[in-house]
């Protein structure tokens, strides 16, 4: 890349150094929190993946592995986005589910992992994969270096009531019985058991669909889909095994039911109302607007991408989106950041942000919702977000100061996760 000078020409084309390797890195300027200022010119280094330490001025690399020129760029804290589906691009074509293999889906996860994190997305939390285990594959794979990507944090499986918003539907009898995902559950009971199960297949948080959704097959409301005796079931087992628990939920009285049986965060949020509000507020359940998802879905209306059944649901979801933020925001709901990457192509992440500012969020709140706010949804606020010694190097470098227009990180230069750099 041409902002890296290597100090041996045969590791020019290098993105996982080894574990002990130092890197120093010359920045032209370092933003090292969402409630910080521009530093100036600074040197961070960086061994074994962790920044060791940020200096002022630019300091002395004779002892460096590799030295990264970024003098004339901003350093940051890689972003975070919490809602994406790295396994799958947009189609309307959902018959694609039976003919698509779990070994397609790892090729397409892969290439997404690559174009995230050059996006200057280091960290997503993936809800909801289009096969089992693709993603706790692709989540060791990014961690070892042997595929580029973001760290991955992922629910593997969805889990649904039967013949609602992720089960499998459209088909023949035999063949949606033949594609059923073995996440669907009715009862307190059998609903509890799939939280068990999901954990046993190595996810590191559940993700349930609370309310009837717009791009499956099945024409009914975007309501509460699960009872309340269901969800309080899954949030109670998802914390006593350390699992937190994502709802994607558009309707006001699911959205609520699910704050108020104890869910961490609603995904989307689209009729959100005071009453939703106040159950949010008084559970600490954050928002997950996924903004760009709505955009992306719009987009296709009147081109025979979607079956009619959805094309009528993405028009009467329309007029609300573009309000989400203002809603929540009056009445006082947390928000974090998320796009559901893959209903829209993954790369256009950073898109969500000027959406979210349009929404009446400032430059600094926005960037803080996709950094430091963003890990401490994940609990993971002492490891990413920010920029300091001791924290994973999450990396990105930027032309300009994304606290004056944070548009600008719609174009980022310069990538590292967890001490490589992404090529």
């Amino acid at each position: 890349m041409k902002f890296i000078t290597m100090l041996g020409a045969a590791a020019a084309l290098v993105a996982s150094p080894a574990l002990a390797d130092t890197t120093v890195i010359h920045a032209g300027s370092v933003i090292s929190d969402a409630a910080a200022e521009p530093s100036g010119p600074a040197t961070i280094t960086v061994t074994a993946g962790r920044i060791v330490s940020i200096e002022a001025g630019h300091q002395p690399f004779e002892d460096a592995d590799r030295y990264v020129d970024l003098r004339g760029k901003t350093v940051l804290a890689g972003l975070i986005d919490l809602h994406t589906h790295i396994s799958g691009d947009p189609s309307g074509d959902y018959w694609r589910a039976a003919i698509d293999s779990p070994e397609w889906y790892s090729m397409v996860a892969a290439k997404n992992a690559r174009i995230t994190a050059l996006a200057g997305f280091t960290t997503v939390r993936d809800l909801g994969s289009r096969s089992d285990q693709v993603t706790q594959a692709l989540r060791r794979a990014t961690e070892q270096g042997l595929v580029p990507g973001p760290r991955i944090v992922t629910s593997g499986r969805t889990i649904a009531i039967v013949g609602g918003h992720g089960d499998t539907s459209g088909f023949r009898k035999e063949v949606n019985d033949a594609l059923a995902s073995g996440f669907t559950c009715t009862g307190a009971t059998e609903c509890a058991e799939k939280v068990r199960l999901a954990s046993k297949y190595g996810a590191d948080l559940i993700k349930i669909t609370a309310t009837g959704g717009v791009l499956s097959q099945q024409g009914r409301g975007l309501e509460a889909h699960f009872s309340d005796e269901e969800m309080r079931s899954i949030a109670r087992t998802a914390q006593s095994l350390g699992l937190k628990v994502a709802a994607h939920a558009h309707g006001a009285r699911g959205i609520e039911a699910a704050a108020r049986a104890g869910i961490d965060t609603i995904e989307h949020g689209t009729y959100i109302d005071e009453a939703a509000a106040r159950a949010m507020r008084e559970n600490g359940t954050v928002l997950v607007p996924t903004l760009m998802a709505f955009q992306g879905i719009k987009t296709n209306l009147g081109t025979g991408f979607y079956t009619p059944v959805v094309e009528e649901k993405v028009r009467a979801v329309g007029p609300f989106a573009d309000s989400i933020i203002e809603r929540a925001r009056k009445w006082g709901v947390k928000i974090a950041f998320g796009t559901d990457a893959g209903v829209f192509p993954h790369g256009r992440n950073a898109g969500e942000l000027a959406l979210m500012r349009k929404g009446g969020m400032s430059d600094r709140e926005v960037l803080a919702s996709a950094t430091t706010t963003a890990a401490s949804v994940l609990g993971m606020e002492q490891e990413i977000g920010r920029l300091a010694p001791g924290y994973s190097a999450d990396i990105i470098a930027v032309t300009g100061n994304p606290l004056a227009d944070v548009s600008l990180l719609e174009n980022v230069d310069w990538v590292m996760v967890r001490g490589r750099v992404i090529e």
